[in-house]
């Protein structure tokens, strides 16, 4: 499923980054102890109760919250290092000025958090904390510390898992994201800023969120103030249980704005488990790019609802193409688990594993039916072209022409496909741009003009266009009533 990406219709982009909250210091950091935590007593949700009892979920779950420090090396590359040369008529005033760290090996050193699993010592953390490390911390709450053995990192999930040498350690309760809902409230402890054992609290504020990227995780969003060094920490519920780990944030300034991001412990665990017995982690691959639905949308393929992962791509060699799974499909459950939204989609394919044989319904053609798929692994001169006849097919507002051999290729179509060379009217409205290859309507294959002016003649209400832009597919739809 490594190739399963999800894309939202959106407005103007933001300059807004997703980080990864590892924090690194500098070399001379030292890092700061925390006083012990003692064992708590067990948390308890009180049914009624305005609030949950934060103080008993940190004394239960802190004991087993471990800071982790990093150490390692990185390449500085030759143009960080600027020599002056003798011939500049300034040099001897300059020469002793710092002028950067020479090209090679620059130690590093950086921080982050992760929690104890087993009595035994497995520890979970997020990958990026542990990405390039020579040596790994761990550092418990009562002040011992381990060197830590990598058992294993995967970075499709952002999930590590480390073991040190010790025993009858403490450890979390396990929770479930099933059973977690928009509005409940959570907990996040770590070391944010190397500042180890820090509690902070919000709500949940969505479950299955995409983010952009290559990662196949749907995370769980929040409101829990986590920042550069929180990443790889527990995410506690209400009763004290692991429900994911920290691992991202959503910022303008590089600072928490209220918008964090968890992977579901459910994933974590499926990673943890292949980890220890295969030593890295196998990630099932479906084999299609999707989209989430709108009620244009929606109305072009005859839902009531704009519930579900519509499919506008499916990938050539993949377990979606062998189980007949098309471009305009729309994917509204798994194994009879209720598909809302793309998130949805790859929340519940993230649990299954490579040759898992799933259900899916799908709505096709005004119509639902069952396929049946098993699933794949996942992997981890300009020439001008003759000019071609163009027509309209009216009130789309378009002008196209059949794609040359060249443009075909380019776009790894098989056959079919128009260019858009004029947008105006509803189409120009909807965001079609002149450039876009126009593959289908409603879900039809279209290679010709005519074919796109047959389907507008029978006046429907919207129809749904998929476009080919930039070699990424995505489906527009265009209001004609």
């Amino acid at each position: 499923m490594s190739d399963m990406r999800t894309r939202d219709r959106a407005g103007s982009p933001m300059p807004v980054s997703f980080l990864l909250l590892a924090a690194l210091l500098a070399v001379d950091a030292k890092a700061q102890t925390p006083p012990a935590v003692s064992h708590g007593p067990r948390a308890t949700v009180i049914p009624g109760a305005i609030m949950p009892n934060y103080r008993a979920i940190v004394q239960l779950a802190a004991p087993a919250v471990v800071g982790i420090t990093v150490t390692g090396s990185r390449k500085v590359s030759p143009q960080d290092w600027m020599p002056w040369p003798d011939e500049e008529p300034f040099s001897s005033l300059f020469k002793n000025l710092p002028r950067g760290t020479p090209p090679g090996e620059r130690p590093f050193r950086g921080q982050g958090s992760g929690f104890i699993i087993t009595p035994d010592g497995l520890v979970l953390t997020s990958a990026h904390v542990i990405q390039g490390a020579e040596q790994i911390l761990v550092r418990l709450s009562d002040r011992r510390e381990f060197k830590a053995q990598v058992l294993g990192a995967d970075p499709l999930t952002d999930v590590a898992v480390l073991r040190v040498a010790g025993s009858n350690l403490p450890v979390v309760r396990l929770g479930r994201v099933d059973d977690l809902q928009v509005g409940d409230p959570v907990l996040a402890i770590g070391a944010p800023y190397g500042l180890e054992q820090t509690a902070t609290q919000g709500i949940v504020s969505a479950k299955g969120r995409a983010l952009p990227g290559e990662s196949l995780v749907t995370f769980i969003q929040t409101d829990a103030a986590v920042n550069p060094g929180n990443s790889g920490g527990p995410l506690l519920d209400a009763s004290g249980s692991v429900v994911g780990i920290n691992a991202q944030i959503y910022s303008q300034s590089g600072g928490y704005q209220g918008l964090s991001f968890a992977i579901p412990i459910e994933v974590a665990l499926r990673v943890k488990d292949q980890i220890v017995a295969h030593g890295r982690a196998q990630h099932a691959r479906l084999g299609v790019s999707i989209q989430n639905l709108n009620q244009s949308l929606a109305r072009s393929f005859g839902l009531d609802l704009p519930n579900g992962a519509l499919v506008v791509g499916v990938a050539r060699d993949s377990a979606a193409r062998s189980a007949g799974l098309m471009a305009g499909d729309v994917i509204t459950s798994v194994n009879g688990q209720r598909i809302d939204n793309a998130g949805d989609l790859g929340g519940r394919l993230a649990l299954m594993a490579p040759g898992d044989t799933v259900q899916l319904t799908v709505w096709r053609n005004r119509a639902q039916r069952t396929v049946s798929v098993k699933l794949g692994r996942a992997s981890d001169d300009t020439t001008t072209t003759p000019e071609q006849p163009v027509a309209s097919p009216g009130q789309l507002g378009l002008r196209m022409r059949p794609l040359t051999s060249a443009e075909r290729e380019a776009a790894s179509l098989d056959g079919g496909g128009l260019m858009i060379v004029e947008s105006t009217g509803q189409a120009a409205l909807a965001g079609v741009q002149v450039g876009d290859v126009l593959l289908a309507v409603n879900g039809t294959p279209v290679s010709s003009v005519e074919q796109v002016r047959a389907i507008v003649a029978r006046k429907p209400a919207a129809v749904a266009l998929l476009i080919d832009r930039d070699g990424e597919r995505l489906f527009v739809p265009v209001e004609l009533d």
